[in-house]
């Protein structure tokens, strides 16, 4: 008799851009191995899917209305493992995050499909990851707090323990270009990029840009060609790592 087939690994993904959430639940439930059993648009809905179906790992945005992710971590921490996975870079966001329990933390643009797949595998089988950016905020985190965890240290020694803040600034802005490099983006159309990623349409890039809708369609075409996409979900799929 063959051996039973392994369970998919059960993921909730909390975010409030409908298109991250399409994109994630698209990429993790078209495997054998993970699927995503609830969606949430914040964190409210993201303590009720884990409550209700009690997943291996949940997915976590830190901005999101009403409940935001980081106040939602210490109701989600007893219910499952818990992910950051966030545009969110600043140091002490990353942090708190990990004081309040999060096992993992990894910036949009910093990570590969195939890296996420293996991050919610190490989470699951109680092993943290953090991206470059998370790793850099945590090189100066005091290795007292409580989830400052023997894991933790191991993953930060690769880190120079005398990391000072012009070098830790040079690491996280080398970290910040590295998509755009990617993609070969100017810093105008990586701006853009990132508005077109949180759902914004052409009138409100404008209007946050300062600049007019003709020129905002311009760019646009640009980073269509330069994403090799067709449309805004398939070019922020892209930009997000999840395609």
């Amino acid at each position: 008799m063959p051996p039973n087939p392994t369970p998919p690994l059960r993921i909730v993904v909390a975010d409030d851009n409908p298109v991250v959430r399409a994109g994630l639940t698209a990429l993790l439930s078209d495997r054998e191995d993970t699927t995503v059993v609830a969606e949430a648009a914040n964190g409210h809905e993201a303590c009720d899917a884990a409550r209700r179906h009690r997943p291996d790992v949940v997915l976590l945005d830190v901005r999101m209305p009403e409940l935001d992710g980081l106040a939602a971590l210490p109701h989600l921490v007893p219910l499952a493992p818990v992910i950051m996975l966030t545009y969110s870079h600043e140091s002490e966001t990353i942090r708190e995050a990990v004081r309040l329990g999060a096992s993992g933390y990894l910036v949009h643009g910093e990570f590969t499909v195939a890296e996420l797949v293996t991050a919610v595998r190490d989470i699951r089988a109680g092993r943290e990851h953090f991206t470059a950016t998370a790793v850099g905020a945590l090189a100066t985190m005091p290795a007292h707090l409580p989830h400052a965890t023997a894991h933790t240290a191991t993953q930060l020694a690769a880190v120079p323990s005398q990391i000072g803040p012009q070098q830790l600034s040079q690491v996280q802005s080398y970290v910040g270009q590295s998509t755009r490099s990617r993609f070969r983006l100017s810093t105008r159309e990586a701006e853009i990029m990132d508005l077109i990623a949180t759902g914004m349409n052409n009138q409100q890039i404008a209007a946050t840009c300062f600049i007019s809708e003709k020129t905002v369609k311009n760019h646009i075409n640009r980073i269509f060609a330069k994403l090799h996409s067709t449309s805004r979900s398939q070019a922020a799929a892209k930009w997000l790592g999840v395609a």
